[in-house]
């Protein structure tokens, strides 16, 4: 078995992936957890090597995994230097040779399989597997030249746009200096809601990290997917926040109308900073023309409610994202429906398999990415180990 990598140093991307730790898999994953097409498709893939084979297979490897908060499993050692030196390890241990510095530029059909075509020579193979990534960290190698050659081997390219990705506000509707610039460094749990042609899409709760550019942090990445991909639809999208995670309007109306009535000498900055963090508190009362410093039994109905209303349905100004160089992911890519599930193997193109991000999956923050890598990648192995050949399609695939 030959590898290619277009890099000099192989695994740039495990390397910077979780802070450098290597958030290797999730302690729960399932196809609820991934969006683009064919959820059938997702699911039968992630069933055929879930996490528990996963953690079994690196810890063979020498790489014992521990859990931490949102089910993230990150090595024990925390170091992502390992977890990449392990799986070298095991590439030299199976005799599967690794070139480096080759960059593929084409990929011919033969009589006899393909011509992979690199600097200066041609490789012949009977197989070929594409696992180019996307587009995402271009920096680190995966620049979206895997689209072109599985386009020109007869392949439906989904649309692509970043996914995982940090969010750029703008504030020109209000004077003074922008509120996420005044709360820059600020974390918080909220909840986000992805509006797409006036309805709800998407409810998502997390910790969200207020930057000098917008919003950052698991939650605002989550939501970026969905901005997006409504935005290059041309579809009418906003996202509101909730500082009141799962709280509607009439409960956070009801619980300070309650506490009015037991502490009535309590300021309107200290009850808001009982539930939120002081900072963003100030900032809130400031933008909403509220004065802080009364008492909750000087503060009318009126105020009250547009407070409340501030609260639940914050309306974030998107005026776009960092783009592919901040991308963790990206979403879209080549059409699920044309591809084997048992095999991975391409219904265009026999003898050519595509795996990970390549393919028009992407899953949430916490280690479900590299799920779909592992699953997708192990299937496609089994199916070149075995030797098999493209399955007939089946109904419902």
């Amino acid at each position: 078995m030959l590898l290619l990598d277009g890099a000099r140093k192989p695994g740039a991307k495990i390397l910077i992936s979780g802070g450098s730790r290597c958030n290797v898999t999730n302690a729960v994953v399932d196809d609820r957890d991934f969006w683009g097409g064919r959820r059938t498709l997702i699911r039968r893939v992630l069933r055929a090597f879930p996490v528990a084979e996963t953690r079994a297979f690196f810890h063979e490897l020498g790489i014992a995994l521990h859990q931490e908060a949102d089910g993230k499993l990150f090595p024990d050692s925390n170091r992502a230097r390992d977890v990449l030196e392990a799986l070298l390890h095991e590439v030299d241990r199976v005799g599967a040779i690794l070139l480096t510095g080759q960059r593929v530029l084409d990929i011919l059909p033969s009589t006899e399989g393909f011509q992979v075509i690199v600097p200066g020579r041609a490789i012949r193979a009977r197989k070929v597997v594409l696992a180019t990534g996307g587009q995402s960290l271009p920096k680190t190698g995966s620049d979206g030249a895997g689209y072109a050659l599985a386009r020109r081997l007869g392949h439906t390219i989904v649309p692509t746009s970043p996914g995982l990705v940090p969010l750029v506000l703008n504030d020109s509707d209000h004077p003074g200096v922008p509120l996420y610039r005044r709360l820059s460094g600020v974390a918080q749990n909220v909840e986000l809601t992805v509006w797409i042609e006036g309805a709800v899409a998407r409810r998502l709760v997390g910790s969200l990290l207020w930057t000098h550019v917008g919003v950052s942090g698991p939650v605002a990445m989550n939501a970026s997917r969905h901005w997006l991909r409504a935005h290059i639809e041309a579809r009418p999208v906003h996202i509101t926040i909730n500082f009141l995670p799962g709280e509607s309007f009439a409960a956070a109306d009801r619980r300070w109308t309650e506490l009015a009535s037991a502490r009535p000498g309590v300021s309107v900055q200290h009850a808001l900073a009982m539930t939120i963090p002081a900072s963003v508190a100030t900032a809130l009362l400031d933008r909403s023309g509220l004065d802080g410093g009364q008492t909750l039994a000087h503060f009318t109905r009126e105020d009250r409610r547009r407070l409340m209303h501030a609260l639940v349905a914050w309306p974030l100004d998107v005026a776009g994202t960092r783009g592919y160089n901040f991308a963790e992911v990206t979403a879209g890519g080549v059409a699920l429906g044309e591809i084997d599930p048992a095999t991975m193997q391409s219904r265009r193109c026999p003898g050519l398999y595509l795996v990970g991000e390549i393919l028009d999956v992407d899953g949430r923050i916490g280690g479900f990415n590299f799920q779909w890598a592992w699953s997708s990648a192990r299937v496609a192995g089994r199916a070149l180990a075995s030797g098999s050949r493209l399955e007939p399609r089946a109904s419902g695939d």
